[in-house]
């Protein structure tokens, strides 16, 4: 089991970044791909990106494809998401989610696939 805590959100200009982390204990991280979803009110909370155990296969919602970046430092146990070029679109909870994927290699956009979330970080980015 690992517990995921996530940390990095706040208020934001639009065309402005935001660094998000997600600190693991537990469980080591680099047992597990490793995603982030997003959750704005009135919506189902949706696949942001994804990156398997080693960082070598990265996954993208077309949405953020060329603005969001996701990154791992397995020693560290925390992953990242650099959110540059914000929009107001952007604006919701963000969940670090862990998925105990056997094969380490393949990164799912299914929620269910993941068993272990954080609690959440608010993003919200103003026009």
């Amino acid at each position: 089991q690992v517990l995921l805590v996530e940390s990095g959100g706040g208020l934001v200009q639009a065309g402005g970044s935001l660094r998000l982390s997600c600190a693991a204990s537990g469980r080591t991280m680099s047992s597990y791909v490793m995603g982030w979803f997003r959750q704005a009110p009135g919506k189902e909370r949706e696949f942001v990106a994804g990156i398997s155990r080693g960082g070598v296969r990265i996954s993208y919602a077309d949405s953020v494809k060329g603005r969001f970046t996701i990154s791992r430092d397995n020693a560290k146990n925390t992953v990242y998401l650099q959110m540059n070029s914000l929009k107001p679109e952007d604006t919701a909870v963000y969940y670090c989610a862990a998925d105990p994927s056997p094969s380490g290699l393949a990164v799912s956009k299914i929620r269910d696939d993941y068993d272990y979330w954080g609690q959440g970080t608010q993003v919200t980015v103003s026009s």
